[in-house]
């Protein structure tokens, strides 16, 4: 049980590098609050496929887990949830000067 909580916590989940430069990505370029929602949920879907697809091509996991997707969506959309509102603030802090 433990493991699971590392691994959700971890590379695979809330820490997923893939998720979170996703969110970075989308959360410079929002102009609205609310966009931040829809590039956290758009960033840990794309994950979340990106890692499917590698498994379909046959390439292993970049970070090995047992548990399953709608256990890592809501760890993934909360990681790039919050990148993404600090790299929205950012980006309106760089845009005022």
């Amino acid at each position: 049980m433990v493991d699971n909580w590392v691994v959700l916590v971890g590379l695979a989940g809330l820490l997923n590098p893939f998720a979170l430069a996703i969110g970075v990505w989308m959360g410079w370029r929002a102009d609205q609050g609310a966009k931040i929602f829809i590039a956290a949920f758009a960033a840990a879907t794309l994950s979340l496929l990106f890692e499917a697809g590698l498994g379909l091509i046959g390439l292993p996991k970049l970070f090995p887990h047992q548990v399953g997707v709608l256990a890592l969506f809501p760890f993934r959309f909360i990681g790039a949830g919050i990148v993404a509102f600090i790299a929205m603030k950012f980006a309106r802090r760089r845009s005022m000067r």
